[in-house]
């Protein structure tokens, strides 16, 4: 756990940062995995608490770029959608990084605020906008968001609109839909998280924060050695120029310009 949590971050070329937590028993651990340019995939670092945890989630943030991760370098970050996460994010790195947010949560989210026999229709309408160019998409959400409204269910309704145009960033990017199966959701994380629940299902007693913090370490380096590279990373050039255009401009922006 000491290795990793010192590990030196300043040549690792993190391309995608995906951030997600994982819950043993009573305890959270907030998990940072990065994915280069050629999509081989990074465990950044571990931070004990939940991603609800604006505290947590900083320190964490902090502590990536305390240890090489150039927060001026332009990334993807795709999060799981807490309100801590995305502050976390404009304050440690700015606020011109471009934020994905996961629609799979978003998908459960809305639907724990509805009944089972609206699941269906309402899964099925959110998954085909997401499908759509991104203004398009963004109205179709918005008046799906109405009919629940009408129909009595405000509060999913309310989920539903919570960053909501963060929802179609890579629509905004022109990304090929090959690239953005893995860049739209948390699954690149959700699946090391199944490895973590694997290799810990037999512990039975938790025995305090830093004990879930050690295994979910432990456990995740030793499922770190199967990873392989993310879906559609023949794509990711795409993402990358994209990223690094905005940055030179930006910097463009910035020169003072000579006169004669």
């Amino acid at each position: 756990m000491r290795e990793l949590l010192a590990k030196d971050l300043s040549q690792t070329p993190v391309l995608v940062i995906y951030l997600d937590g994982i819950q043993f028993d009573r305890h959270h651990v907030l998990c940072a995995l990065g994915a280069d340019s050629q999509g081989y995939k990074h465990v950044l670092g571990l931070a004990p608490g939940a991603s609800e945890n604006s505290t947590v989630v900083k320190e964490l943030l902090e502590d990536l770029v305390r240890r090489g991760l150039d927060p001026k370098t332009r990334r993807l970050f795709v999060i799981d959608g807490t309100k801590a996460l995305r502050a976390g994010i404009e304050a440690v790195f700015g606020a011109d990084h471009p934020v994905q947010r996961c629609r799979n949560h978003k998908i459960r989210n809305v639907l724990a605020h509805l009944p089972e026999d609206q699941h269906e229709q309402t899964k099925a309408a959110m998954r085909a906008a997401f499908q759509l160019d991104w203004k398009t998409g963004q109205t179709k959400l918005e008046q799906l968001a109405g009919w629940l409204e009408r129909g009595g269910w405000s509060s999913a309704a309310a989920r539903l609109r919570e960053g909501l145009e963060e929802m179609f960033t890579l629509n905004r990017l022109g990304l090929p839909a090959s690239l953005g199966r893995c860049l739209c959701t948390t699954n690149v994380l959700d699946s090391s998280h199944a490895g973590l629940r694997e290799k810990t299902r037999r512990v039975s007693r938790w025995q305090g924060q830093d004990m879930a913090l050690r295994w979910a370490a432990g456990a995740l380096l030793a499922t770190a050695k199967k990873f392989r590279r993310i879906m559609g990373y023949q794509q990711l050039w795409m993402l990358q120029a994209h990223l690094e255009q905005k940055s030179d401009q930006q910097k463009e922006i910035a020169m003072p310009r000579k006169t004669g």
